[in-house]
C-alpha cells in the first residue's frame, strides 16, 4: 500500500476539519466520501471494519476512524497529523470563543441551520453507499434494519455497541462458511508496531490509574486537569454528546467556572466544524488561557489516541482471518443501520423542520450523488440556502 506524505494527511484532514459540521455520524459520512470515494486511501470494506473496531472503543468515534486512517497511511506520524488537521480548526474557534468570552446565540442563526441540513445529505449518502455495499442481500439488509429499530427504540449509550457484540456473534453463526480472508488486509504492520501497540495499551491503563494517585499527592492544577480530561476521555462511551454530563461532573465540584460559562461552551461547541470533544479547548481557556487549551485539548484526546493505536495492529491481523470475516460480514450491516439510525436522530429530527429545509436537504443530495460536488462547495450552497429559508419565514 502507499504512503502518503505527512504533509499530506495533514492538509486533507485539515480540510475536514474546516468543512465537517454536524457531529459524530456526519462525519463519518464526510470521512466516506473524502477518504474512500474520493482519495481511495481506505476500501469500503476497510472502512466499515475501522468504524466498526471505533465503536468498541470509549472517546471520539470520528477522531479515531481518522487517527486510524492517518496511522494506516502514514504511521505514528501520520495519526498525529490526521488527528492535528482534524482537531485544529475546532479547538482554536473555541478556544477564541472563550477567549471573547461573549455568550451570543448561534443556535437559531440561519447558515448554522443550514449546515445542519447538509450534515442530513452527508450522512444520506453515506448509508447511500454503504448500505449498496454491505447490506445488499435480504440477510444483512435485515440485520441493518432490525439495527435501526433496536438503535432508535432504545436508545442507551451501551446500545450500539451491545447491537455490534450481538451482530458479530449472529456472523459469526450464519456467516462462518462464507467469510473470506481478506486479499489485502489493512496494512501489513511490522513487530515493531505490534509492539507499540502493547506500549500504547500500558501507558493507556497506567495514565488512567496513576494520574488520580498522583493528584491526590501533588497540589497542581496542571496535573489537576490532565487527570479530569483524560479520565473523560477514556470513559466516554457513545459519542461527544455524553461528554457534557462528564465533564461537569469532573469540573463543576473544582469552581474552575460557572454552570452557565459551561453552558455558553457547549453551545459554541455545536456551531463549529470538527469533534465535539473540542469542547474541552473552550474549558481548558476558561481555567489557564491558551496553555490550558492545549492541556485540556491533548489529554482528552490521548485516550482515543492510545487506544488506536494499540487495538488497529491486532485487529489487523484479526479480521483477516475467515471466522472473523464472517463475523464483520454481519457487524458492517449492523453498522450501516446504527449509522441510518443516526441518520433519523440526532441528525434528521434535529435539522429538518419545513417543506423548504426538506427541498434543500434533498438538492444537497442530489448535488452529492450525482453531481459529485466536493465538501467545501457543500458548505457554501448550504450556508446561502440555510440563509435563504430564514429570509423566506
Amino acid at each position: 500500500m502507499k504512503r502518503e506524505s505527512w504533509l499530506h494527511i495533514l492538509a486533507v484532514s485539515f480540510q475536514l476539519g474546516l468543512t465537517s459540521f454536524g457531529g459524530p455520524a456526519a462525519h463519518l459520512g464526510y470521512f466516506h466520501e473524502k477518504y474512500v470515494k474520493r482519495k481511495q486511501w481506505i476500501d469500503e470494506a476497510s472502512y466499515a471494519d475501522l468504524v466498526a473496531l471505533c465503536q468498541f472503543l470509549p472517546g471520539p468515534a470520528s477522531s479515531k476512524v481518522g487517527i486510524g486512517i492517518g496511522f494506516i497511511r502514514g504511521g505514528v506520524i501520520g495519526a498525529i497529523m490526521a488527528w492535528i488537521g482534524f482537531t485544529l480548526p475546532s479547538a482554536v474557534a473555541l478556544a477564541f470563543f472563550a477567549y471573547l468570552s461573549q455568550g451570543w446565540d448561534v443556535s437559531n442563526t440561519g447558515w448554522l441551520h443550514g449546515l445542519k441540513l447538509a450534515a442530513v445529505a452527508i450522512v444520506a449518502q453515506a448509508v447511500w453507499g454503504m448500505g449498496k455495499n454491505l447490506a445488499p442481500d435480504r440477510g444483512r439488509a435485515t440485520i441493518a434494519i432490525v439495527t435501526v429499530a433496536i438503535s432508535l427504540l432504545l436508545p442507551s449509550t451501551y446500545t450500539q455497541l451491545t447491537l455490534i457484540i450481538a451482530a458479530g456473534v449472529l456472523g459469526l453463526m450464519i456467516y462462518k462458511q462464507s467469510g473470506k480472508a481478506m486479499e489485502k488486509p489493512v496494512q501489513a504492520l511490522s513487530p515493531a508496531y505490534r509492539r507499540l501497540a502493547v506500549c500504547s495499551l500500558i501507558v493507556f491503563v497506567t495514565l488512567l490509574f496513576v494520574l488520580p494517585m498522583l493528584r491526590s499527592f501533588i497540589p497542581s492544577i496542571w496535573l489537576a486537569m490532565i487527570d479530569s480530561f483524560y479520565r473523560t476521555g477514556a470513559l466516554v462511551f457513545g459519542g461527544g454528546h455524553v461528554v457534557l454530563p462528564l465533564l461537569e461532573q469532573e469540573i463543576m465540584p473544582m469552581g474552575w467556572l460557572s454552570k452557565e460559562q459551561l453552558l455558553a461552551g457547549y453551545g459554541a461547541s455545536q456551531a463549529v466544524p470538527g469533534p465535539l470533544f473540542t469542547f474541552a479547548s473552550y474549558l481548558g481557556y476558561m481555567i489557564h488561557g491558551w496553555l490550558g487549551a492545549v492541556v485540556a485539548t491533548v489529554a482528552i484526546f490521548l485516550p482515543a489516541f492510545l487506544l488506536v493505536l494499540g487495538a488497529l495492529p491486532f485487529w489487523n491481523q484479526l479480521r483477516s482471518q475467515p471466522q472473523t470475516r464472517g463475523a464483520l460480514t454481519a457487524i458492517n450491516a449492523a453498522v450501516v443501520g446504527i449509522l441510518l439510525a443516526a441518520l433519523y436522530d440526532p441528525v434528521w429530527v434535529t435539522a429538518v423542520r419545513t417543506t423548504g429545509d426538506f427541498v434543500l436537504v434533498l438538492a444537497l443530495f442530489g448535488a452529492l450523488l450525482f453531481w459529485k460536488l466536493p465538501s467545501w462547495c457543500m458548505v457554501f450552497l448550504s450556508i446561502g440556502g440555510g440563509m435563504l429559508l430564514a429570509a423566506l419565514q
